[in-house]
Protein backbone atom coordinates (compact mmCIF):
# COMPACT_ATOMS: atom_id res chain seq x y z
CA UNK A 1 0.00 0.00 0.00
CA UNK A 2 1.23 3.49 -0.76
CA UNK A 3 2.32 5.88 1.97
CA UNK A 4 1.11 9.45 2.25
CA UNK A 5 2.09 12.29 4.56
CA UNK A 6 -0.85 14.17 6.06
CA UNK A 7 -0.14 17.64 7.43
CA UNK A 8 -2.62 19.88 9.24
CA UNK A 9 -1.69 23.54 9.66
CA UNK A 10 -3.05 24.38 13.13
CA UNK A 11 -2.81 28.11 12.36
CA UNK A 12 -5.23 27.72 9.45
CA UNK A 13 -7.57 25.19 11.11
CA UNK A 14 -10.78 26.72 12.49
CA UNK A 15 -12.22 23.51 13.91
CA UNK A 16 -15.01 23.13 11.35
CA UNK A 17 -14.60 19.34 11.80
CA UNK A 18 -15.74 18.48 8.27
CA UNK A 19 -12.57 16.39 7.89
CA UNK A 20 -13.46 14.46 11.05
CA UNK A 21 -16.98 13.81 9.77
CA UNK A 22 -15.70 12.47 6.43
CA UNK A 23 -12.61 10.58 7.65
CA UNK A 24 -12.58 10.02 11.43
CA UNK A 25 -9.82 7.42 11.00
CA UNK A 26 -7.31 10.06 9.91
CA UNK A 27 -8.66 13.21 11.60
CA UNK A 28 -9.76 14.09 15.12
CA UNK A 29 -10.13 17.38 17.03
CA UNK A 30 -7.93 18.17 20.01
CA UNK A 31 -8.88 20.17 23.12
CA UNK A 32 -8.25 23.41 21.19
CA UNK A 33 -10.66 22.33 18.40
CA UNK A 34 -7.79 21.91 15.97
CA UNK A 35 -7.70 18.92 13.65
CA UNK A 36 -4.84 16.49 14.12
CA UNK A 37 -3.84 13.11 12.71
CA UNK A 38 -4.31 10.46 15.42
CA UNK A 39 -1.71 7.77 15.92
CA UNK A 40 -0.73 4.95 18.24
CA UNK A 41 -1.43 5.14 21.12
CA UNK A 42 -4.69 7.05 20.53
CA UNK A 43 -3.56 9.94 22.74
CA UNK A 44 -0.64 10.60 20.38
CA UNK A 45 -1.68 13.92 18.80
CA UNK A 46 0.33 15.10 15.80
CA UNK A 47 -0.26 17.66 13.07
CA UNK A 48 1.84 15.60 10.67
CA UNK A 49 1.95 11.86 10.16
CA UNK A 50 2.90 9.31 7.50
CA UNK A 51 0.13 6.78 6.85
CA UNK A 52 -0.06 3.68 4.72
CA UNK A 53 -3.48 3.53 3.05
CA UNK A 54 -5.44 1.73 0.35
CA UNK A 55 -6.72 3.42 -2.81
CA UNK A 56 -10.22 3.61 -1.30
CA UNK A 57 -8.85 5.21 1.88
CA UNK A 58 -6.90 7.66 -0.27
CA UNK A 59 -10.13 8.79 -1.95
CA UNK A 60 -11.75 9.37 1.46
CA UNK A 61 -8.64 11.20 2.70
CA UNK A 62 -8.70 13.55 -0.31
CA UNK A 63 -12.44 14.20 0.17
CA UNK A 64 -11.80 15.06 3.81
CA UNK A 65 -9.01 17.47 2.84
CA UNK A 66 -11.22 19.05 0.18
CA UNK A 67 -13.95 19.63 2.76
CA UNK A 68 -11.72 21.93 4.82
CA UNK A 69 -13.02 25.50 4.40
CA UNK A 70 -9.59 27.02 5.13
CA UNK A 71 -7.40 24.56 3.14
CA UNK A 72 -5.54 23.64 6.32
CA UNK A 73 -4.86 20.05 5.20
CA UNK A 74 -1.95 19.10 2.94
CA UNK A 75 -1.32 15.63 1.52
CA UNK A 76 1.98 14.44 0.01
CA UNK A 77 2.83 11.18 -1.75
CA UNK A 78 5.84 8.97 -0.99
CA UNK A 79 8.12 11.04 -3.22
CA UNK A 80 7.15 14.31 -1.52
CA UNK A 81 4.91 15.56 -4.31
CA UNK A 82 1.95 17.54 -3.02
CA UNK A 83 -1.24 15.63 -3.89
CA UNK A 84 -3.64 18.13 -2.25
CA UNK A 85 -4.13 20.96 -2.73
CA UNK A 86 -2.89 20.44 -6.26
Amino acid sequence: MPKFTIKVDPDLCIGAASCVTIDPTHFQLNAENKAYVPGEPPDDHAYERVVEISEEQKDTLILAAQSCPTLAIFIYDETGNQVYPA
